[in-house]
């Protein structure tokens, strides 16, 4: 029996809602944890404690989610995000940032190859594909925009020393995400017959799939500039108080959203690969515009306070437009091992793209913030081209 997508919509936006929080809080934490005098090399290298969990555990969470089932494993990864979550406010000490956020990485990477998988095996049509991948990729979004608003006006408040406690929200809509998956029939998908993974990833692999990871690499490299390190850019270089820099991830959010929600009603009109690269171009006017304000008017224009934002209307559909033209040309049997791959090269890019950051910053070097993001733009741009154009000629045959 397939379940209509109708029906399981809500839990698994909300599913994504919980991990956009979880995951997106570390600019909150990098900008808490800065005025509490840790280094920005220490705080850099706390995205890797989430990051290197996703990639290490995606390939092995395959077969745990195959013996477990996608139900089952989507809970308990929800049920540990909760308990965790409960927990962090009564712990003070910064190791206990990394032990969380390396769990909350393992949660994710178990999480994100369910929701994939169910999606999955309940759709086969490119486009409509892309239409709920953005769907529910922009309740990601939505994250983002609330737990940057929400801990802003905590941090903002005169209760500003009881940020974390912000955290139980998160256990609350755990337990209610849980009680919804408890209610709901899913249809699981196919079982592979027990083999080792490296085997199984081999047979999967080609030139194709390598540029493709590649994009997803590049993409996430970049979404990655943004949704951790924004907060700290305005604050230290836009001179604005932490309440603002705050809202503006809450704004790139609110723009991604948009982006994504208006990409899954118009997406069935347009070629995925001419949308795709429309946005790629729109991304790199910005990004230009930019640099002149900064250059040519004042590097600490008011102007970019609001400039950078608009961004998310066209970067945030690349992920789930790449990943649904991909995903669709891929065995629904093979489905979690190829999510899996997705989510060991995003946390990737995501840890590289937050290292590199943590050096920008700590040496002081933030004039160079928008053209070092247009740099990783270009590279996308280019590989992206490659993929285009090798997918044409491989789908083709």
């Amino acid at each position: 029996m397939i379940t209509k997508p109708s029906k399981i919509s809500l839990p698994l936006k909300l599913t994504f809602l919980i991990f956009s929080m979880v995951l997106n809080c570390m600019g909150i934490v990098i900008l808490q944890l800065s005025e509490a005098k840790i280094t920005y090399d220490e705080l850099g290298f706390l995205e890797s404690f989430k990051d290197i969990p996703i990639a290490f555990i995606s390939l092995f969470a395959v077969n745990f989610i195959s013996r477990f089932g996608t139900k089952k494993s989507l809970i308990l990864a929800l049920t540990i995000v909760g308990i965790c979550s409960l927990i962090l406010p009564f712990v003070e000490v910064f190791w206990f940032y990394k032990l969380w956020f390396a769990i909350i990485g393992t949660c994710f990477a178990i999480g994100k190859i369910c929701v994939f998988g169910i999606i999955r095996n309940n759709i086969s049509d490119e486009k409509s594909l892309a239409k709920t991948m953005n769907n529910v990729e922009a309740s990601f979004m939505i994250g983002i925009f609330v737990v940057n608003t929400g801990f802003g006006w905590l941090i903002s408040s005169q209760y500003s020393q009881f940020w974390k406690f912000g955290f139980i929200s998160i256990s609350i809509i755990c337990a209610l995400t849980i009680f919804l998956f408890s209610k709901l029939p899913i249809s699981e998908p196919v079982k592979d017959k027990k083999e080792n993974v490296f085997k199984e990833v081999s047979k999967i692999i080609n030139p194709l799939i390598i540029i493709f990871l590649a994009v997803i690499f590049s993409i996430v490299f970049v979404e990655q500039s943004f949704n951790s390190w924004l907060p700290s850019f305005y604050k230290n270089h836009l001179k604005v108080n932490s309440f603002f820099a705050l809202q503006a991830t809450s704004f790139l959010a609110v723009f991604s959203y948009v982006g994504r929600t208006i990409t899954a009603n118009i997406i069935h009109r347009f070629s995925l690969s001419k949308y795709y690269i429309l946005c790629l171009s729109l991304i790199v006017f910005v990004l230009v515009t930019i640099i002149g304000i900064q250059f040519i008017d004042t590097e600490d224009s008011r102007a970019l306070l609001f400039l950078f934002p608009i961004i998310g209307l066209v970067l945030s559909p690349l992920y789930p437009v790449i990943n649904s033209k991909m995903i669709a040309q891929i065995d629904k049997e093979k489905a979690n091992l190829f999510t899996s791959l997705i989510v060991i090269f995003s946390s990737l890019g995501s840890s590289v793209s937050s290292i590199i950051m943590s050096v920008l910053f700590q040496h002081k070097l933030l004039d160079f913030y928008p053209v070092y993001i247009l740099i990783s733009v270009s590279a996308l741009f280019i590989i992206s081209l490659f993929y285009f154009k090798f997918a044409e000629k491989t789908f083709r045959k």
